[in-house]
């Protein structure tokens, strides 16, 4: 018989972590517009700044090659003329503001390392889950052997662009060209251009991969893994590349027949567009081809050139970005262990000091200082006198405790209030403080203090709205204190007298 408690044991998805993450690398396409009503400088809800960002990063990749990138103005330019789409009343000046703020974003400026980092979950391998940080970022700039900056999108960014996360490129690739032909053989020309266009982009993806593996051979060789995972990756794109330039260039062929034998404008310039993409998409391959023909010999250079290179130096730790960042996010108990560790290392060893005689028999045999009786003139300081600043005048401290003198009656605080801004307009407030003070008067202080008499509050059943005053009513009375040590009788009651008072 089953138990009716029983409850399934949490098991880790993998799937999940990486939804979290391509949910974290849109983040910052959402903070865009939701930071564009901060912007002073123009009227920016016209703009829609996700639209605009996936755009820049649709013209970074599509300009970068394998081993360069996207000039800076050229990307301005092409991005400009996009926003001027949105709101084509603005002035051009706006325009180029709007696109500079959007690309600078993308680029995170504001950041040390400019890199995004968003938070998400995971179950590790015990069943705990733990939350972890994830680093990425979507548009780089790097520099050329001439010093010259120019842009790059990132493989997240790419994933941005495309809608995926953590895909099989080469499969992904394979099934947007296949579906490719088969739109184009169906006469689908617009739904088949926007399939080119992911394919074009799953081309530049997939030669990034290689890209960043070939990069960090040449940082630090011991860094990739040249015996199993390089060369199987080397093979696969291998042979990938061989079978994408033969389906591409048939692709090709075919789209510039149709381009060709076709009568309507609007089909002959889509055909066209198609050509234009997929002959790209030819060329990035080539291109790729020839780097991967070389992999193996820049491996071997790079393995040699290292072998005799000094030992390579430690980067500068960043306390905010790496230390403090981070550790603001975990529990005291996990961030103790770790700060510790950080400043224990970090300080180095203590050197002791050893007695020398070198230095300790002359220190002992120099005769001592005189010492002056006197340390020096003591100046005099400038003091000036501070005025001290009252609210209420005396007159209405005056004023306000004769309202509230009250031996033999019981009046409501809003009477008093009106008879108060008869007095003076400025006087209602203060008898309002005195009032809420009285709801829970000090009795015992002021029995040491020998008052007579002290003011006591109670709640009204009745609403406040006077004077500009609102809330709960009040009464007011004043009793006489009686002290029990010294008390022959009964205390007096207070008689409740007509006119306002209740």
């Amino acid at each position: 018989m089953r138990d009716e408690t029983w409850e399934p044991a949490v098991t880790v998805d993998e799937g999940l972590s990486r939804r979290a993450k391509a949910l974290a690398c849109t983040a910052p396409l959402h903070e865009l517009d939701a930071r564009k009503g901060m912007i002073e400088w123009a009227e920016a809800k016209t703009y829609l700044m996700a639209e605009i960002a996936l755009y820049t990063i649709d013209q970074v990749a599509i300009t970068m090659d394998f081993d360069t990138g996207a000039s800076h103005q050229h990307i301005v330019d092409r991005v400009q003329r996009f926003v001027a789409l949105q709101a084509s009343q603005r002035p051009a000046k706006e325009h180029a503001r709007v696109t500079a703020w959007v690309l600078e974003s993308l680029i995170n400026v504001g950041d040390v390392d400019r890199a995004f980092r968003r938070p998400y979950g995971a179950v590790d391998a015990d069943g705990v889950y733990r939350v972890h940080t994830f680093d990425f970022k979507l548009i780089e700039e790097r520099r050329d052997a001439t010093g010259k900056l120019y842009l790059r999108a990132s493989h997240e960014a790419l994933n941005v662009l495309v809608g995926a996360l953590d895909t099989d490129v080469e499969s992904a690739q394979v099934a947007a060209e296949v579906k490719l032909d088969n739109l184009i053989r169906r006469g689908q020309l617009a739904d088949a251009k926007q399939i080119a266009e992911q394919a074009r982009i799953r081309t530049i993806q997939y030669g990034e991969m290689i890209r960043v593996q070939l990069d960090a051979t040449k940082r630090n060789v011991q860094a990739v893994d040249w015996q199993e995972k390089v060369p199987k990756l080397l093979d696969d794109a291998l042979a990938h590349v061989e079978e994408r330039v033969k389906a591409e260039r048939a692709i090709a062929k075919y789209m510039a027949e149709a381009r060709d034998e076709a009568e309507e404008p609007v089909r002959k310039s889509r055909a066209a567009e198609l050509v234009e993409i997929v002959e790209d998409c030819v060329r990035r391959h080539i291109k790729l081809h020839t780097h991967l023909m070389g992999a193996r010999d820049l491996f071997r250079e790079q393995q040699d050139r290292q072998q005799f290179a000094d030992t390579p130096q430690r980067q500068t730790l960043d306390l905010y970005g790496h230390l403090l960042t981070p550790a603001l996010d975990l529990p005291v108990t996990d961030v103790s262990g770790l700060a510790d560790g950080y400043f224990t290392d970090s300080s180095g060893p203590v050197v002791r000091d050893l007695p020398d005689l070198a230095t300790l028999v002359p220190l002992l045999l120099r005769p001592a200082m005189e010492r002056t009786r006197f340390a020096g003139e003591v100046l005099e300081p400038d003091l000036e006198t501070l005025e001290e600043q009252k609210r209420f005048t005396n007159r209405q401290w005056e004023q306000a405790n004769a309202l509230l003198d009250l031996p033999d009656e019981v009046r409501t605080l809003s009477g008093l209030l009106d008879e108060a801004a008869a007095l003076d307009p400025e006087l209602p407030e203060l008898v309002a403080l005195l009032a809420l003070h009285a709801y829970g008067p000090q009795t015992g202080t002021a029995l040491r203090r020998g008052d007579p008499r002290v003011l006591v509050a109670v709640h009204a059943d009745a609403g406040l709205d006077s004077q500009g005053f609102e809330g709960d009513d009040l009464l007011l009375t004043t009793a006489r204190l009686v002290d029990p040590a010294t008390a022959d009788g009964p205390e007096p009651t207070t008689k409740n007298t007509g006119g306002d008072n209740r």
